[in-house]
């Protein structure tokens, strides 16, 4: 336990007051015996966790109202540094009077964010943001012993930022979606690698199972992969289109790999002969006249060529639409 005025210098500038003040007189910390919960008409549950990138330890008590399943006190007692009671002073004030159900949905960001001061200032510097996923941990702990089921009962996807609870899924997603290039720009979109840096590469503070530069690479790999098998399926149809599917009924993203591979195969790489490039901002149908508008962006020596809005745009819109469908509409932006 943090014991004394140890709040001094510029080191604690990136501690809220909320944390500061936690450190030194927590609120929530002790213990609730069985005759304790037992008065309370409560059913005792005593739930451990550790972190073994550093060695602190929580211990979290509920007493846990018969019938209601609403938790009625919390305790806790910590073993580490002064962060890891400040977390579990406020996961602790978080989960009372709340269902065991409601309290298993509490997160890190939860905690992190009940430690504020003001909205938009985080609590605690990033190395430090472990200490909050181990209060959110022992609540799983917790529940899962209550309810008799194991605690990986409560995650239904892999998280690999344990900081900001970013799932792999959600990853791969968003490096899909916005073609994503760099482990930055993952942590742009998603806030995953922001903090403790862990789950970035091996050699962190804590040893993970999946690593962003690991997934943007085989993720990037994946993509490739099906960028090359439209170009091989344009070249045998002629259309890059999927079984008796017209164009029109393929969904956008669908759409979007039939056009990359007709532009890839027969309009790209004349393109880059003269040292321009394209590239595809958007798809969308006109209600009005039934056209399918393909919104693009000129790159290199085509973004300032006379001919974009002539010769060159008039040759994209008529392979587009020997290729794929008459109904489309290319636009220069």
């Amino acid at each position: 336990m943090a014991k004394g005025n140890l709040i001094s210098g510029n080191i604690w500038d990136e501690y809220s007051q909320k944390v500061q003040d936690a450190m030194n007189h927590p609120k929530n910390m002790g213990e609730i015996t069985e005759e304790q919960a037992e008065a309370m008409g409560c059913t005792l549950i005593i739930a451990d966790h550790g972190a073994e990138s550093c060695g602190d330890a929580v211990r979290l008590y509920w007493a846990v109202e018969n019938g209601t399943e609403i938790i009625k006190d919390a305790k806790f007692k910590s073993f580490g540094c002064g962060t890891a009671i400040a977390s579990s002073d406020y996961m602790a004030e978080l989960c009372k009077g709340k269902t065991v159900d409601e309290a298993v949905k509490i997160t890190n960001i939860d905690v992190e964010k009940a430690m504020r001061d003001t909205p938009e200032t985080p609590a605690v510097p990033p190395q430090k943001m472990h200490c909050s996923v181990m209060a959110y941990d022992v609540i799983k702990a917790a529940a899962a012993s209550y309810k008799g089921v194991d605690p990986e009962h409560f995650e239904d996807e892999i998280i690999v930022c344990e900081c900001a609870r970013v799932s792999l899924g959600t990853i791969k997603e968003v490096i899909r979606l916005n073609d994503l290039k760099t482990v930055e720009e993952i942590t742009q979109y998603t806030k995953a690698g922001a903090f403790c840096k862990s789950c970035i590469k091996p050699g962190g503070h804590e040893k993970k199972e999946y690593y962003l530069v690991d997934i943007l690479a085989e993720t990037r790999a994946e993509m490739e992969a099906e960028r090359m098998q439209a170009v091989a399926n344009a070249k045998v149809s002629g259309s890059g289109l999927e079984s008796d599917l017209s164009f029109e009924e393929l969904t956008v993203v669908k759409q979007l790999k039939a056009i990359e591979a007709v532009i890839d195969e027969h309009i790209r790489p004349m393109l880059v002969m003269d040292g321009g490039n394209m590239e595809i901002l958007d798809i969308k149908k006109d209600d009005e006249s039934g056209k399918i508008d393909v919104y693009i962006r000129y790159l290199g020596a085509c973004s300032g060529c006379a001919s974009g809005a002539t010769g060159t745009l008039y040759a994209i819109e008529n392979i587009l639409q020997e290729n794929l469908s008459p109904n489309i509409r290319v636009l220069p932006v």
